[in-house]
Protein backbone atom coordinates (compact mmCIF):
# COMPACT_ATOMS: atom_id res chain seq x y z
CA UNK A 1 0.00 0.00 0.00
CA UNK A 2 1.64 3.40 -1.43
CA UNK A 3 1.92 5.96 2.00
CA UNK A 4 0.41 9.16 0.42
CA UNK A 5 -0.13 12.22 2.46
CA UNK A 6 -1.96 15.06 0.58
CA UNK A 7 -1.92 18.80 2.07
CA UNK A 8 -4.04 21.75 1.54
CA UNK A 9 -2.79 25.33 2.20
CA UNK A 10 -5.36 27.64 2.52
CA UNK A 11 -3.88 31.49 2.22
CA UNK A 12 -5.54 34.89 1.84
CA UNK A 13 -4.04 35.41 -1.37
CA UNK A 14 -3.69 31.62 -2.72
CA UNK A 15 -4.55 28.04 -2.29
CA UNK A 16 -2.05 25.56 -2.44
CA UNK A 17 -2.46 21.54 -2.94
CA UNK A 18 0.71 19.04 -2.57
CA UNK A 19 0.27 15.64 -3.14
CA UNK A 20 3.35 13.64 -1.67
CA UNK A 21 4.70 10.24 -1.48
CA UNK A 22 6.69 8.36 0.96
CA UNK A 23 8.20 5.49 -0.31
CA UNK A 24 9.29 3.59 2.51
CA UNK A 25 9.66 4.16 6.24
CA UNK A 26 13.97 4.35 5.53
CA UNK A 27 12.97 7.42 3.01
CA UNK A 28 14.07 10.72 4.82
CA UNK A 29 12.34 12.80 2.28
CA UNK A 30 9.17 12.77 0.15
CA UNK A 31 8.85 12.90 -3.68
CA UNK A 32 6.38 15.50 -4.62
CA UNK A 33 3.70 13.48 -7.06
CA UNK A 34 1.05 16.73 -8.16
CA UNK A 35 0.35 20.07 -6.86
CA UNK A 36 -2.88 22.59 -7.46
CA UNK A 37 -2.92 26.41 -7.36
CA UNK A 38 -5.14 28.79 -7.49
CA UNK A 39 -6.20 32.32 -6.03
CA UNK A 40 -8.44 32.50 -2.91
CA UNK A 41 -11.81 33.79 -2.90
CA UNK A 42 -13.67 34.49 0.13
CA UNK A 43 -10.63 35.11 2.49
CA UNK A 44 -9.84 38.37 4.40
CA UNK A 45 -6.39 38.34 6.52
CA UNK A 46 -6.86 34.92 7.07
CA UNK A 47 -10.19 34.22 7.86
CA UNK A 48 -13.12 32.96 5.72
CA UNK A 49 -15.75 35.45 5.16
CA UNK A 50 -17.90 33.29 2.28
CA UNK A 51 -17.27 29.64 2.52
CA UNK A 52 -19.27 28.31 -0.77
CA UNK A 53 -16.47 30.85 -2.10
CA UNK A 54 -13.59 29.07 -0.41
CA UNK A 55 -14.69 25.32 -0.90
CA UNK A 56 -14.99 26.37 -5.08
CA UNK A 57 -11.47 27.71 -5.09
CA UNK A 58 -10.02 24.51 -2.90
CA UNK A 59 -11.85 22.47 -5.73
CA UNK A 60 -10.16 24.37 -8.40
CA UNK A 61 -6.49 23.52 -7.08
CA UNK A 62 -7.72 19.98 -5.93
CA UNK A 63 -8.44 19.27 -9.85
CA UNK A 64 -4.99 20.51 -10.65
CA UNK A 65 -3.31 18.62 -8.23
CA UNK A 66 -5.28 15.08 -9.10
CA UNK A 67 -4.68 15.98 -12.71
CA UNK A 68 -0.89 16.04 -11.75
CA UNK A 69 -0.75 13.37 -10.02
CA UNK A 70 -2.74 11.13 -11.26
CA UNK A 71 -4.98 10.60 -8.28
CA UNK A 72 -8.16 11.05 -7.01
CA UNK A 73 -7.62 13.04 -3.54
CA UNK A 74 -10.27 11.99 -0.87
CA UNK A 75 -8.54 13.51 2.66
CA UNK A 76 -6.13 16.01 3.52
CA UNK A 77 -4.20 17.79 6.12
CA UNK A 78 -5.49 21.70 6.27
CA UNK A 79 -3.41 24.55 7.08
CA UNK A 80 -4.85 26.53 9.48
CA UNK A 81 -3.80 30.38 9.73
CA UNK A 82 -4.23 34.03 9.94
CA UNK A 83 -5.42 36.54 12.66
CA UNK A 84 -7.55 34.21 14.34
CA UNK A 85 -4.65 31.93 15.27
CA UNK A 86 -2.79 32.90 18.57
CA UNK A 87 -0.40 31.44 21.12
CA UNK A 88 -0.48 31.57 25.01
CA UNK A 89 2.25 30.29 27.54
CA UNK A 90 0.88 29.05 31.06
CA UNK A 91 2.27 27.02 33.76
CA UNK A 92 0.92 24.13 35.74
CA UNK A 93 2.57 22.56 39.25
CA UNK A 94 1.69 18.67 40.21
CA UNK A 95 2.67 16.55 43.47
CA UNK A 96 4.26 13.81 42.47
CA UNK A 97 1.56 10.94 42.88
CA UNK A 98 3.59 7.50 43.81
CA UNK A 99 4.46 7.05 47.05
CA UNK A 100 8.09 6.48 45.82
CA UNK A 101 8.03 9.71 44.47
CA UNK A 102 8.71 8.61 40.66
CA UNK A 103 7.34 10.95 37.87
CA UNK A 104 4.69 8.70 35.66
CA UNK A 105 2.45 10.46 32.91
CA UNK A 106 -0.24 10.90 35.14
CA UNK A 107 1.80 13.80 36.72
CA UNK A 108 2.72 14.87 33.54
CA UNK A 109 -0.73 15.09 31.76
CA UNK A 110 -1.94 16.42 35.54
CA UNK A 111 0.64 19.18 35.37
CA UNK A 112 -0.91 20.09 31.45
CA UNK A 113 -4.46 19.71 32.95
CA UNK A 114 -3.39 22.34 35.78
CA UNK A 115 -0.90 24.66 33.13
CA UNK A 116 -4.37 24.60 30.77
CA UNK A 117 -6.73 25.65 33.27
CA UNK A 118 -4.47 28.84 34.50
CA UNK A 119 -4.78 30.37 30.79
CA UNK A 120 -6.31 33.36 31.29
CA UNK A 121 -9.82 33.54 30.31
CA UNK A 122 -9.58 36.89 27.76
CA UNK A 123 -7.22 34.57 26.45
CA UNK A 124 -9.33 31.50 26.16
CA UNK A 125 -12.94 33.04 25.15
CA UNK A 126 -14.09 31.47 22.01
CA UNK A 127 -10.85 29.33 21.22
CA UNK A 128 -10.25 26.04 20.50
CA UNK A 129 -6.57 24.95 21.99
CA UNK A 130 -5.06 22.73 18.67
CA UNK A 131 -1.79 22.53 20.60
CA UNK A 132 -0.07 22.28 23.77
CA UNK A 133 3.79 21.88 24.00
CA UNK A 134 5.40 21.31 27.28
CA UNK A 135 8.58 23.55 26.72
CA UNK A 136 10.44 23.00 29.54
CA UNK A 137 9.76 21.07 33.50
CA UNK A 138 11.23 21.35 36.43
CA UNK A 139 11.29 18.92 39.22
CA UNK A 140 11.48 20.74 42.77
CA UNK A 141 12.40 23.48 41.45
CA UNK A 142 15.28 22.42 39.03
CA UNK A 143 15.07 22.47 35.27
CA UNK A 144 14.74 18.84 33.97
CA UNK A 145 17.55 18.76 30.80
CA UNK A 146 15.36 16.45 28.12
CA UNK A 147 11.89 16.60 26.75
CA UNK A 148 10.41 14.09 29.92
CA UNK A 149 10.77 14.28 33.82
CA UNK A 150 8.93 10.31 33.60
CA UNK A 151 11.36 8.33 35.80
CA UNK A 152 12.66 10.77 37.88
CA UNK A 153 12.38 11.33 41.25
CA UNK A 154 10.47 14.29 43.15
CA UNK A 155 7.59 16.16 45.23
CA UNK A 156 6.56 18.70 42.96
CA UNK A 157 6.43 18.78 38.97
CA UNK A 158 6.22 22.14 37.37
CA UNK A 159 5.65 22.70 33.46
CA UNK A 160 5.65 25.96 31.49
CA UNK A 161 3.64 25.18 28.37
CA UNK A 162 2.66 26.44 25.16
CA UNK A 163 -0.85 26.87 23.80
CA UNK A 164 -1.73 27.51 20.29
CA UNK A 165 -5.32 28.49 19.84
CA UNK A 166 -7.70 29.38 17.04
CA UNK A 167 -10.87 30.82 17.13
CA UNK A 168 -13.74 28.10 16.81
CA UNK A 169 -15.51 30.04 14.43
CA UNK A 170 -12.69 30.37 11.98
CA UNK A 171 -11.61 26.13 12.45
CA UNK A 172 -15.58 25.55 11.84
CA UNK A 173 -15.56 27.60 8.90
CA UNK A 174 -12.40 26.80 7.73
CA UNK A 175 -13.15 22.98 8.48
CA UNK A 176 -17.10 23.03 6.94
CA UNK A 177 -15.02 24.65 3.26
CA UNK A 178 -12.66 21.74 3.14
CA UNK A 179 -15.88 19.50 3.38
CA UNK A 180 -18.12 21.12 1.10
CA UNK A 181 -14.77 20.68 -1.26
CA UNK A 182 -15.86 16.51 -1.17
CA UNK A 183 -12.44 16.47 1.58
CA UNK A 184 -12.15 14.34 4.67
CA UNK A 185 -9.94 16.51 7.13
CA UNK A 186 -7.50 13.86 8.70
CA UNK A 187 -5.98 16.99 10.50
CA UNK A 188 -5.66 20.61 10.90
CA UNK A 189 -1.88 22.60 11.45
CA UNK A 190 -0.58 25.54 12.23
CA UNK A 191 0.59 26.80 9.13
CA UNK A 192 3.53 28.41 10.55
CA UNK A 193 4.26 25.18 12.24
CA UNK A 194 4.01 23.29 8.88
CA UNK A 195 6.26 25.69 6.97
CA UNK A 196 8.81 25.16 9.62
CA UNK A 197 8.86 21.26 8.89
CA UNK A 198 10.29 21.74 5.72
CA UNK A 199 12.41 25.20 5.82
CA UNK A 200 14.04 24.87 9.33
CA UNK A 201 16.73 22.17 10.02
CA UNK A 202 17.03 20.62 13.76
CA UNK A 203 20.26 22.26 14.24
CA UNK A 204 18.14 25.98 13.83
CA UNK A 205 15.58 24.62 15.46
CA UNK A 206 17.70 23.77 18.70
CA UNK A 207 20.09 26.64 18.80
CA UNK A 208 17.02 28.89 18.36
CA UNK A 209 15.62 30.66 15.47
CA UNK A 210 12.51 32.62 14.20
CA UNK A 211 10.72 31.42 10.52
CA UNK A 212 8.77 34.44 9.28
CA UNK A 213 6.13 33.94 6.41
CA UNK A 214 5.11 37.34 5.00
CA UNK A 215 1.84 36.53 3.22
CA UNK A 216 -0.54 38.87 1.80
CA UNK A 217 -2.41 40.02 4.42
CA UNK A 218 -0.56 38.72 7.95
CA UNK A 219 2.76 38.29 8.96
CA UNK A 220 3.46 35.18 10.76
CA UNK A 221 6.28 33.90 13.07
CA UNK A 222 6.85 31.05 15.47
CA UNK A 223 10.31 30.84 17.55
CA UNK A 224 12.06 27.48 18.30
CA UNK A 225 14.74 26.83 20.90
CA UNK A 226 15.21 22.79 22.05
CA UNK A 227 14.00 22.19 19.31
CA UNK A 228 10.63 22.90 20.44
CA UNK A 229 8.00 25.91 19.28
CA UNK A 230 8.02 28.17 22.33
CA UNK A 231 6.02 31.38 20.76
CA UNK A 232 3.93 32.07 17.74
CA UNK A 233 2.28 35.00 16.63
CA UNK A 234 0.16 36.33 13.44
CA UNK A 235 0.59 40.21 13.09
CA UNK A 236 -2.53 42.00 10.63
CA UNK A 237 -0.13 42.98 8.19
CA UNK A 238 1.69 41.60 4.87
CA UNK A 239 3.16 42.35 1.22
CA UNK A 240 -0.90 43.85 -0.05
CA UNK A 241 0.44 46.70 2.61
CA UNK A 242 3.61 47.30 0.32
CA UNK A 243 1.50 47.21 -2.95
CA UNK A 244 -0.66 49.85 -1.38
CA UNK A 245 1.80 52.06 -0.26
CA UNK A 246 3.56 51.84 -3.53
CA UNK A 247 -0.19 52.69 -5.32
CA UNK A 248 -0.32 55.47 -2.91
CA UNK A 249 3.37 57.00 -3.28
CA UNK A 250 3.47 56.49 -6.90
CA UNK A 251 -0.08 57.10 -7.83
CA UNK A 252 -0.46 54.10 -9.73
CA UNK A 253 -2.98 51.08 -9.88
CA UNK A 254 -3.24 48.46 -7.60
CA UNK A 255 -2.08 45.61 -10.28
CA UNK A 256 1.11 47.98 -11.61
CA UNK A 257 2.07 48.76 -8.08
CA UNK A 258 2.09 44.95 -7.50
CA UNK A 259 4.11 44.42 -10.51
CA UNK A 260 6.67 46.61 -9.88
CA UNK A 261 6.99 45.46 -6.48
CA UNK A 262 7.96 41.53 -7.86
CA UNK A 263 10.24 43.68 -10.18
CA UNK A 264 8.50 43.11 -13.04
CA UNK A 265 8.66 44.72 -16.47
CA UNK A 266 6.30 47.76 -16.46
CA UNK A 267 4.99 50.27 -19.78
CA UNK A 268 6.26 53.46 -17.08
CA UNK A 269 9.98 54.05 -15.90
CA UNK A 270 9.67 54.78 -11.74
CA UNK A 271 12.60 56.24 -9.46
CA UNK A 272 14.19 53.38 -8.27
CA UNK A 273 15.41 55.28 -4.50
CA UNK A 274 11.61 56.10 -4.43
CA UNK A 275 10.54 52.59 -4.65
CA UNK A 276 13.28 51.57 -2.11
CA UNK A 277 12.11 53.55 0.39
CA UNK A 278 8.33 52.98 -0.09
CA UNK A 279 8.79 49.39 0.60
CA UNK A 280 11.95 49.31 3.21
CA UNK A 281 9.44 51.31 5.34
CA UNK A 282 6.90 49.37 5.87
CA UNK A 283 9.05 46.20 5.48
CA UNK A 284 10.73 48.27 8.74
CA UNK A 285 7.49 48.06 10.14
CA UNK A 286 7.07 44.51 10.01
CA UNK A 287 10.63 44.01 11.23
CA UNK A 288 9.72 46.44 14.50
CA UNK A 289 6.56 44.31 15.21
CA UNK A 290 8.80 41.29 15.25
CA UNK A 291 11.22 42.69 17.10
CA UNK A 292 8.72 43.84 19.80
CA UNK A 293 7.76 40.24 20.05
CA UNK A 294 11.24 38.72 20.57
CA UNK A 295 11.66 41.41 23.61
CA UNK A 296 8.09 41.07 24.96
CA UNK A 297 9.22 36.68 25.24
CA UNK A 298 12.86 37.36 26.50
CA UNK A 299 14.55 36.63 23.00
CA UNK A 300 15.54 39.68 21.52
CA UNK A 301 19.22 39.27 19.98
CA UNK A 302 19.47 36.04 21.45
CA UNK A 303 18.57 33.82 18.69
CA UNK A 304 21.63 32.14 16.85
CA UNK A 305 20.16 30.61 14.10
CA UNK A 306 18.50 34.24 13.53
CA UNK A 307 15.46 34.64 11.37
CA UNK A 308 14.59 32.52 8.08
CA UNK A 309 11.89 34.50 5.95
CA UNK A 310 9.28 32.99 3.59
CA UNK A 311 6.15 33.91 1.91
CA UNK A 312 5.83 36.32 -0.64
CA UNK A 313 7.38 39.00 0.57
CA UNK A 314 10.94 36.60 0.88
CA UNK A 315 11.37 37.65 -2.60
CA UNK A 316 11.77 41.44 -1.95
CA UNK A 317 15.39 42.12 -2.81
CA UNK A 318 16.10 44.48 0.32
CA UNK A 319 14.48 41.68 2.88
CA UNK A 320 17.25 39.90 4.03
CA UNK A 321 19.09 43.35 4.73
CA UNK A 322 16.69 45.02 6.27
CA UNK A 323 15.90 42.11 9.05
CA UNK A 324 19.51 41.88 9.79
CA UNK A 325 19.92 45.19 10.27
CA UNK A 326 16.14 45.86 12.30
CA UNK A 327 16.87 42.44 14.57
CA UNK A 328 20.25 41.99 14.80
CA UNK A 329 20.47 38.73 13.82
CA UNK A 330 21.76 36.81 11.19
CA UNK A 331 18.95 36.66 8.17
CA UNK A 332 18.32 34.54 5.12
CA UNK A 333 15.41 33.70 2.83
CA UNK A 334 14.16 30.17 3.24
CA UNK A 335 13.64 27.38 0.38
CA UNK A 336 12.24 23.64 1.23
CA UNK A 337 15.42 22.11 2.65
CA UNK A 338 16.42 19.29 1.46
CA UNK A 339 16.87 17.35 -2.02
CA UNK A 340 13.80 15.72 -3.64
CA UNK A 341 14.83 12.86 -5.86
CA UNK A 342 13.31 13.11 -8.75
CA UNK A 343 13.78 16.91 -9.64
CA UNK A 344 16.78 18.03 -7.62
CA UNK A 345 16.78 21.18 -5.24
CA UNK A 346 13.43 23.45 -4.53
CA UNK A 347 15.04 26.34 -4.48
CA UNK A 348 11.86 28.14 -2.92
CA UNK A 349 9.13 27.89 -0.64
CA UNK A 350 6.05 28.72 -2.28
CA UNK A 351 4.64 25.62 -1.11
CA UNK A 352 6.27 25.03 1.74
CA UNK A 353 3.42 24.97 4.14
CA UNK A 354 1.39 22.32 2.10
CA UNK A 355 4.11 20.40 1.97
CA UNK A 356 4.84 20.52 5.22
CA UNK A 357 1.33 19.26 5.54
CA UNK A 358 2.34 15.81 4.10
CA UNK A 359 5.67 15.91 6.66
CA UNK A 360 2.89 16.05 9.51
CA UNK A 361 0.70 13.24 7.93
CA UNK A 362 3.76 11.53 7.19
CA UNK A 363 4.78 11.15 10.89
CA UNK A 364 1.39 10.40 12.08
CA UNK A 365 1.62 6.84 12.23
CA UNK A 366 5.30 7.34 13.75
CA UNK A 367 5.22 5.55 17.40
CA UNK A 368 7.72 8.28 18.48
CA UNK A 369 7.41 11.46 19.96
CA UNK A 370 4.58 13.16 21.95
CA UNK A 371 1.23 14.37 21.14
CA UNK A 372 0.29 17.47 20.69
CA UNK A 373 -3.01 18.25 18.42
CA UNK A 374 -5.51 17.61 21.01
CA UNK A 375 -8.83 19.14 20.19
CA UNK A 376 -10.39 19.98 16.49
CA UNK A 377 -13.80 21.68 15.64
CA UNK A 378 -15.86 18.97 14.79
CA UNK A 379 -13.84 15.76 15.95
CA UNK A 380 -10.86 14.89 17.60
CA UNK A 381 -8.45 14.59 14.24
CA UNK A 382 -5.32 12.10 14.68
CA UNK A 383 -2.45 14.08 16.81
CA UNK A 384 0.70 15.47 14.60
CA UNK A 385 3.95 13.99 16.59
CA UNK A 386 7.77 13.31 16.69
CA UNK A 387 8.62 16.81 18.19
CA UNK A 388 11.97 15.31 19.14
CA UNK A 389 13.06 13.46 16.23
CA UNK A 390 11.70 15.24 13.26
CA UNK A 391 11.80 13.67 9.91
CA UNK A 392 13.87 16.29 8.74
CA UNK A 393 17.35 16.38 8.62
Amino acid sequence: MRNIAVGIDIGTYQIKVVVAEKSSENDEHPRILGTGITQSWGMRHGYIVNIPEVSKAIRSALSQAEKSSGMRIKKAYVSVGGIGLSAVTSTGVAMISRGDLEITGRDTETAMEVAREEIPKNASQNRTIIYEIPVKYRVDGKEVLGHSPVGLKGVKLEVRALFITCLETHLRDLTEAVIEAGIDVVDVVASPIAASFVTLTKTQRIAGVVLANIGSETVSIVVYENNKPISLEVFPIGGADITNDIALGMRISLEEAESIKLGGITLNSYPRKKLDEIISARLTDIFELIEAHLKKIGKSGLLPAGIVITGGGSNLAVVEELAKASLELPSRVGHINFLEKDKGRIREAFFAVALGLCIAGFSDDDPSGSTILIKAPIKIFKAIKNWIDPLLP
